[in-house]
């Protein structure tokens, strides 16, 4: 093979080669930082690097495969960790002037489990301030940009992550979700993201939360096995973290086809949808039933509707927390995110109860609605890429949207706490990307995968390259 189409390489067709002797995580590593040289000047996806330590690191592993003994089935794979995420040896800034060049106390769980089994630390990719919203970009290191279109967005707030991915710097990233920000991302460039279930992945070494216990750690990228493949190194129980909602791994078992009972939901009430978007997830559910699933078209039998106008005061009282815990970081926050939490500290406590409360009743209608359906299917976003510099999408489909309009699909499963697969469907016919999101019960994040690979054998996108 070329040294020139290493970095195109899914993870678990790296791994693959590094068992049989044809590839070495030494020559993946000197590929992916040329690439990232190549293509990050123009792209601003990574913001902090670690060259020395990663090629050193992938020495050790090329090592560990020729003896045999690989740490893990991640063992030699690149990999990049979102800056809202502590990585021991790396700055973690939250996007935000107030943190330049903080390095927190102790590292994400999910980054020392990955360490643990060999995967290789790239650096750090970005978000917007305090990974708030469905954009990227930021005072302290700029904006981002989708590798599909220059000129367009790849989302938020994982965007430096699917913006490394997607242009081919590692094959894999370590992302969180919060209100959509694996999914809506992974929709915008082509990718795979894994929103996991509520405690699916242990929270330990971490900044605090700003939107509840909404925050989950997920895999992103180009594949749904390299997705799993991620996922399975970082799921899990451990006992710093005792949420008894913690997900253990599933039995190492052989899967077999089982057909389901799948809800295609178009569009939650009269939200706007882009057409393209509509038509895109529309054939992706014909597909999906050809596959022998039953696929029942209907709206979702959820009153997720207080989330869109709750969702603004749960961020901005999740930030006059940080503030008061944090006082010298109010001080350089950006202007805009001092304002929110000036907003939050007028939010009366019974308000946030309240949210509390109708979030408790949503996860128990939750529950009933996956006693009558297997999954439910959607969009991942209701509108095609925008503008890099706007923090969203002023009109959809010919209509004004606020803030939230291009993410009402996903804020809904966080406050829920179920598990959703971001996949790509077919493109817009600008060749932007388009996806879908599974959305399933609680623990049923095996399932969602399963549904994925077989959807992925059907109609494969690993093919796809944005022209850089």
């Amino acid at each position: 093979m070329k040294d020139g189409s290493v970095w195109q390489l899914d993870a678990v067709e790296m791994v693959r080669r590094f068992r049989v002797g044809e590839l070495t995580p030494a020559a993946v590593a000197q590929a992916c930082l040329a690439r990232l040289d190549a293509v990050n000047p123009r792209l601003n996806a990574v913001v902090a690097r670690r060259d020395e330590q990663f090629l050193a690191e992938a020495q050790a592993s090329t090592r560990r495969h020729a003896r045999g003994e690989p740490l893990s089935a991640l063992d030699g794979v690149p990999l990049t960790v979102k800056d809202s995420l502590f990585a021991c040896d790396l700055p973690t800034t939250w996007g935000s002037p107030a943190l330049r060049g903080f390095r927190g106390a102790g590292e994400e769980l999910a980054v020392v489990r990955a360490r643990a089994g060999g995967a290789l630390v790239l650096g750090k990719t970005n978000v917007p301030e305090f990974a708030l919203e469905g954009y990227t970009a930021n005072s302290l290191f700029g904006t981002t940009r989708n590798p599909w279109n220059l000129a367009l967005t790849p989302g938020g707030s994982s965007g430096g992550a699917v913006a490394a991915v997607a242009a081919g710097i590692a094959p894999l990233a370590v992302g969180q979700d919060g209100g959509g920000s694996i999914r809506r991302p992974a929709s915008h460039t082509g990718l795979v993201g894994l929103k996991p279930s509520l405690g699916a992945v242990p929270r330990h070494g971490t900044l605090p939360s700003l939107l509840l216990d909404f925050e989950v750690i997920g895999p992103i990228a180009r594949t749904v096995a390299g997705t799993r493949l991620l996922f399975d190194a970082i799921r899990g129980p451990e006992p710093v973290d005792r949420c008894p909602l913690v997900v253990a791994p599933a039995p190492a078992a052989p899967r077999r086809f089982v057909p389901r009972r799948i809800l295609y939901v178009e569009r939650l009430g009269d939200a706007p949808l882009d057409p393209q978007v509509a038509a895109s997830v529309a054939a992706a559910a014909a597909r999906i039933e050809a596959l022998g699933h039953r696929v029942d078209s209907g709206p979702l039998p959820l009153d997720v509707a207080f989330l869109e106008q709750e969702w603004p005061c749960v961020a901005e009282a999740g930030l006059a927390r940080l503030f008061e815990d944090h006082p010298e970081w109010e001080r350089e926050a950006s202007e805009k995110y001092r304002e929110m939490a000036a907003r939050g500290r007028s939010v009366p406590a019974g308000r946030v109860e309240g949210i509390g409360r109708l979030v408790a009743r949503l996860r128990r209608d939750a529950a009933s609605l996956f006693e009558r359906h297997d999954i439910v299917l959607m969009p991942a976003a209701a509108a095609l890429p925008w503008r890099a510099e706007l923090a969203y999408p002023e009109f959809i489909a010919g209509r004004a949207a606020g803030p939230r309009g291009h993410a009402v699909y996903t804020g809904w499963v966080n406050a829920a706490g179920l598990p959703a697969l971001a996949l790509p469907c077919d493109p817009s016919s600008e060749g932007l990307p388009i996806g879908l999101q599974l959305i399933g019960a609680h623990g049923a994040d095996d399932e969602l995968l399963d549904l994925g690979e077989a959807y992925e054998a059907a109609w494969p996108w690993a093919d796809r390259w944005p022209d850089l």
